[in-house]
C-alpha cells in the first residue's frame, strides 16, 4: 500500500492524517460545544450554514489561486488560517467571534462522519499537488492510500472527543472550558503542517489562460456535471452529516465518550473501504464503483431513524460508513485523471464549491426541521436526495472512462 512512494506523497499523507485527526475530535464536539455557550438549535444549524457557506467561496478561491501561484504556498497560508481560527475559539465566545472563526478555517464543516476529509478548503489543493505526483497506472491506489491514512487517523481523533467529558467528571472543569484543550492542540498541529508543507517541492509553471481554452471547452461539460450532481448530493449530505452528532445527542441522549467510540468505528471501517475501493475498481469499474457503494449507503441511511435504540442506530451508522465513504478517493482521482493537469486546482476548487454551496443552506433547514417538525425528517430527506443522486450520476456517467481504463478507442470525457 505504502510502497515507492514519493517523499513529497508521504509527506501530504502524513500531514492528511495530522489535519484529519484535528478535524475528527473539532467535527463531533463542534455543535455539542455551541450549546454548551447556550445557543439554540437553529443558531448552532446557522453557525455551521455560515462555515459551508464561506467554504463554498474561500475553497474556489483557493484551487484558482492554487493553479496560479502554487498549491505549496496555498497549503501554507490555510494551516496559517486554521492557527487564527483556532485562537479565536480559545479566548471569545461572543456569537459574532464564533461566526468569524469558522469563515476563516470552515471548522465545523468537515463533516462528522467517517470520510477522513481533513478539513474543508484544504482538499482540492491536495488532490490537485498529489496529482502531480501520480501517474495513471497508480493514481487510484495512491488516492485511496491517501484516503486511508485521513480515516484511521480521524478514528483516532474521534476517541479524543471525549477528552471534555473526562476533564469534567476527573478534575471538575467547568462544561464550556473543557472543551478549550481541543482548541489549543489543533493550533499545535497546525503548525506542524506549516513545516510539513514547507518541506515539499513543487516545480510550478503558471499556464496562461488563453492556453486553457481548448482544454476547458473539452472538459467543461464534465466538470458541469460532477458540479451540479455534486450540489444535489451534499444538499442531501448537508441535512444529516453535520448535525448527525448532536441528533445522537438529542434523540439518545448518548454522552460525548459512547459518540467517540462510534464515530471511532466509522472511520476506522471507512479506511477499510478506501482500501477495498481501487481493488473493486479495477474489477467493474470506477463509476459502478462509486454508483453502487453510495446508493447502497444511502438506502441504510433511510433506515436509522427506525433504529429503537443507541446501539442499533450506531451499529447501521458504522456499517453504512463503509459503502458511503468508498466513493470519495476514486472520486477525487477520476477528476483529476479526466481533466487537464494545469487545471486540476481550478477543476477541484468549482467541483468542491459546488459540494459546499447547498451544505451552507441545509443544516440550517435541517436544524429548523428538527425543532419544527422531528429530529428524523432531515434524514429522510436527505436519504431520498442522495439516493437520487447515485441513480443519475451511473446514467450520465456509467461511459466515461478515466486514462487507466480507456482501451484504444477511448471516449471523451465531455
Amino acid at each position: 500500500m505504502f510502497k515507492e512512494l514519493h517523499r513529497d506523497v508521504a509527506v501530504l499523507m502524513a500531514s492528511r492524517g495530522v489535519r484529519a485527526f484535528a478535524f475528527s475530535y473539532l467535527n463531533v464536539i463542534f455543535a455539542i460545544y455551541l450549546s454548551q455557550l447556550g445557543y439554540s438549535t437553529v443558531t448552532v444549524g446557522l453557525v455551521i450554514s455560515t462555515a459551508y457557506a464561506s467554504g463554498a467561496v474561500l475553497t474556489a478561491l483557493w484551487g484558482y489561486l492554487s493553479d496560479r501561484f502554487g498549491r505549496k504556498k496555498i497549503l501554507i497560508l490555510l494551516a496559517a488560517l486554521t492557527i487564527v481560527s483556532n485562537l479565536i475559539y480559545l479566548f471569545f465566545d461572543h456569537l459574532f467571534f464564533i461566526l468569524l472563526a469558522v469563515m476563516i478555517a470552515n471548522v465545523g464543516a468537515g463533516g462528522a462522519g467517517a470520510g477522513g476529509q481533513g478539513g474543508g478548503p484544504f482538499n482540492p489543493v491536495e488532490q490537485a499537488l498529489l496529482a502531480e505526483k501520480c501517474t495513471a497506472a497508480n493514481r487510484n491506489r495512491i488516492f485511496a492510500t491517501n484516503s486511508f491514512v485521513g480515516s484511521i487517523m480521524g478514528a483516532l481523533g474521534a476517541l479524543v472527543s471525549g477528552l471534555p467529558e473526562y476533564l469534567q467528571q476527573n478534575w471538575g472543569w467547568p462544561s464550556v472550558a473543557s472543551y478549550k484543550p481541543l482548541f489549543a492542540l489543533t493550533i499545535l498541529f497546525s503548525i506542524v503542517l506549516i513545516f510539513a508543507y514547507s518541506s515539499i517541492s513543487e516545480q510550478h509553471v503558471f499556464v496562461p489562460r488563453q492556453h486553457k481554452q481548448k482544454a476547458t471547452k473539452r472538459t467543461g461539460g464534465f466538470v458541469i456535471k460532477m458540479s451540479l450532481l455534486g450540489m444535489v448530493d451534499n444538499l442531501g449530505a448537508g441535512l444529516i452529516s453535520p448535525l448527525i452528532a448532536y441528533w445522537f445527542f438529542l434523540r439518545y441522549g448518548v454522552e460525548l465518550q459512547s459518540l467517540g467510540l462510534m464515530f471511532f468505528l466509522s472511520h476506522f471501517v471507512a479506511a477499510l473501504s478506501f482500501l477495498a475501493a481501487p481493488v473493486i475498481a479495477r474489477k467493474i469499474g470506477v463509476v459502478k464503483t462509486m454508483a453502487f457503494s453510495h446508493g447502497a449507503a444511502s438506502l441504510i441511511y433511510l433506515l436509522v431513524p427506525f433504529a429503537p435504540s443507541f446501539t442499533v442506530a450506531a451499529a447501521l451508522t458504522v456499517f453504512r460508513s463503509f459503502l458511503a465513504y468508498m466513493d470519495n478517493p476514486l472520486r477525487s482521482s477520476f477528476i483529476m485523471g479526466v481533466v487537464r493537469p494545469e487545471a486540476r486546482g481550478a477543476a477541484a476548487g468549482i467541483t468542491t464549491l459546488s459540494r459546499h454551496v447547498p451544505m451552507a443552506v441545509s443544516p440550517t433547514l435541517s436544524a429548523y426541521m428538527m425543532q419544527a417538525f422531528s429530529l428524523n425528517v432531515p434524514i429522510f430527506l436527505g436519504g431520498f436526495l442522495q439516493l437520487f443522486h447515485d441513480c443519475v450520476f451511473y446514467y450520465l456517467f456509467h461511459g466515461v472512462k478515466p486514462p487507466e481504463e480507456q482501451n484504444s478507442e477511448p471516449r471523451s470525457a465531455a
